[in-house]
């Protein structure tokens, strides 16, 4: 479903929004409708970003450990050759 809606922008910021769309291909509702669900997503990210950081984890060094001991059994396991797929 589509909701039509009636915004208001500076001259420099349409005029960069069309610019914008037209060199992706996009009509301008499309280019400025990505643009605002991106806007939305790096607002979600960074507040849940913000959270763990607050919450004291550290989820990089949690998964590069999970990664070094994946790959200490499969060299256990394997002996350094590859896995069947």
């Amino acid at each position: 479903m589509t909701a039509k809606v009636t915004l208001s922008f500076s001259d420099e910021t349409i005029e960069e929004a069309r610019r914008f769309a037209k060199r992706e291909g996009l009509s301008l509702s499309a280019w400025m409708d990505q643009a605002a669900r991106e806007k939305a997503l790096r607002e979600v990210f960074t507040a849940h970003a913000a959270a763990v950081s607050r919450a004291g984890l550290d989820l990089e060094s949690a998964a590069l450990a999970d990664a070094e001991e994946a790959a200490q059994v499969d060299d256990l396991l394997f002996g350094g050759r590859p896995r069947a797929a």
